[in-house]
């Protein structure tokens, strides 16, 4: 178990075993640990005391399916909350096969100069000069690294915005085609790797070193039936290889909850042209791939590849998240440019979900029209080129509604609310209001409940309940390395019992359904002390006023939860 420590001060490196206070933690609850433990809560974001934890998850770089993803953790620049971004690719897996717990990434490097960090196959890590790479976009960029290292390695990785530190920076990982097209996008933390002066982290996929599993026969037969209960699963077995996260349109459109034109409108007019079946339709009909493994290990494919009119690549995988920042919150329904506005994104080094709504604020308050593809790329552009306007885009909503002195501003502790409406789906308005990390897409996710019946979208009653639920169930995911789509699985018996014996397998220790959510409920209080001491109250659990106060058509519903009862979530 490798626990390397990287000073960006004095470019020293120190490789460690795993320090007992962080035994037995991976993911986010690791990140969640470090970040707690070892940066003070009201420090500079984009300063030395920050730090930036890689960590893979407890099952990354084992047998298990569709457990390669990383979490990156910091104290974010864009809401002044400790942060876990979540990214997929090689690199979680990568790093498991090598025994590496976790890279910290600490100090900050001389002003002016760029470094970037090589893992080789024995775990062996070292710093070398990056000044050739300055400026560089990330497509280029991973073209140019895996010449230079060999193509038994992938890549996490910055673009402009990353070395500009604008808050919406996202750090970029190589998927199986080598690929910088998977983003640990949310938070800003892209502009933290950048403040810390590295341009990139390169990991030999050649590992053979992984942590023992402590009994691996129950292990392998565990992982076999998880596997085979993904596959057997509608959403996860049909939907998703068919339509991928798209899917998605079409679900959210019917609940009237598709928050577009800058969230002043809950279903999108031209929806049909940007849903998951028109994505499969188009992409078949250029050659491109609807069904695409873009993870290590991944069963689901839910990823794809989208050409253009000639059959080139323009991007991969183009997602529900995607499809509507830049499409339905922009009043665009193009997907050529949603897909050119998703590539630019990953190139660049940007987070889709939190530029998209910065765009759509600008469109709102006036300075382009919404349904005007060009001036969004621009726009976009314009961020890559440093300009005012560029950084305003770059800095997110908050930013740009501050500039235009814009009331509609659409974001949670300064991070833009995902494709979901409050007032449309309102115990997702109840995560991203209590979430620890302002408005997300994964923390707490309810779509779920509505569209099972299980929970009215529309009502007050048990959201806060349901939503702690969720919460906490992804924070123990989070944990584990397991992607959040093929967790969708364990909500039958034979997978979540899987589950638990390959936790219980790996760690030597008794894993239930007790235990797990314990798992979770540590992460969240971890998370929530390190916000109240950098100042955070319940005062900041709250949605913008205008979600409580401007009925959303076509249902014209408000956010109806209460204050009291958001103030309720953390009881456990």
């Amino acid at each position: 178990m490798k626990w390397i420590r990287v000073n960006m001060a004095n470019q020293s490196i120190q490789v460690e075993t795993v320090p007992e206070a962080y035994t037995g933690l991976g993911g986010r609850g690791l990140t969640a640990a470090v970040i707690h433990a070892e940066v003070p809560p009201t420090c500079d974001a984009l300063g030395p005391e920050n730090k930036l934890v890689i960590a893979p998850g407890l099952l990354s770089g084992t047998p298990l399916v569709n457990t390669s993803r990383i979490s990156i953790g910091a104290k974010s620049p864009l809401t002044g909350t400790i942060k876990e971004s979540n990214s997929g690719g090689k690199i979680a897996a990568s790093l498991g096969k090598l025994g590496i717990t976790a890279i910290v990434i600490e100090g900050r490097a001389p002003a002016g100069h760029l470094y970037l960090l090589s893992v080789d196959a024995n775990g062996d890590a070292r710093l070398e000069a990056a000044d050739p790479y300055k400026g560089m976009r990330t497509y280029a960029l991973s073209a140019r690294l895996l010449e230079t290292y060999g193509p038994k390695n992938t890549i996490a990785c910055i673009g402009p915005a990353g070395e500009y530190q604008l808050k919406s920076a996202s750090i970029q990982t190589t998927d199986v085609d080598d690929r910088p097209c998977r983003a640990a996008g949310r938070g800003g933390l892209g502009a933290v790797m950048g403040a810390k002066g590295l341009k990139a982290i390169v990991v030999s996929t050649e590992g053979s070193n992984p942590d023992v599993i402590s009994d691996p026969e129950t292990f392998k037969a565990a992982a076999r039936t998880f596997a085979q209960e993904l596959r057997k699963n509608p959403f996860t077995g049909k939907v998703l290889p068919n339509f991928g996260t798209a899917s998605t349109v079409s679900a959210v459109n019917s609940l009237g909850a598709f928050p577009c034109y800058n969230a002043t409108q809950g279903v999108f007019d031209g929806w049909e042209k940007i849903s998951g079946e028109a994505l499969a339709k188009l992409i078949k009909t250029r050659g491109g791939k609807t069904q695409h493994m873009g993870c290590a290990q991944c069963i689901v494919h839910c990823s794809n590849e989208f050409v253009d009119e000639q059959g080139k690549y323009v991007t991969s995988s183009l997602e529900y998240e995607t499809i509507w920042s830049m499409g339905g919150m922009l009043g665009i329904d193009d997907l050529d440019t949603i897909a050119r506005l998703d590539f630019l994104c990953d190139d660049i080094g940007l987070d889709t979900i939190n530029t998209g709504v910065a765009v759509a604020v600008a469109m709102d308050a006036g300075y382009k029209s919404f349904g005007d593809g060009r001036a969004a790329i621009d726009m976009v552009e314009e961020v890559a080129r440093g300009t005012e306007m560029g950084r305003l885009i770059g800095n997110g909503p908050e930013a740009v509604g501050k500039h235009f002195n814009h009331h509609r501003v659409p974001t949670v502790k300064g991070q833009s609310i995902a494709a979901y409406d409050p007032r449309g789906m309102q115990g997702n308005g109840v995560t991203y209001a209590t979430s620890t990390m302002g408005a997300d897409h994964t923390a707490g996710n309810m779509l779920g409940h509505y569209l099972s019946g299980a929970l009215k979208p529309l009502a007050a009653e048990g959201q806060v309940d349901a939503s702690r639920k969720v919460q906490i169930g992804m924070a123990a995911m989070d944990c584990t390395g397991m992607c959040i789509l093929a967790g969708v699985g364990m909500a039958t018996k034979e997978a979540s019992g899987a589950m638990f014996a390959m936790l219980s397998a790996k760690l030597g220790q008794a894993i239930g359904p007790k235990e797990y959510a314990q798992m979770g409920m540590r992460t969240l209080k971890l998370e929530r002390d390190f916000n109240q001491k950098a100042g955070f109250t319940n005062k900041d659990d709250r949605l913008p006023r205008f979600f409580c106060e401007e009925p959303l058509p076509p249902h014209n519903q408000v956010f109806v939860v209460s204050d009291e009862a958001l103030d309720q979530l953390y009881n456990f």
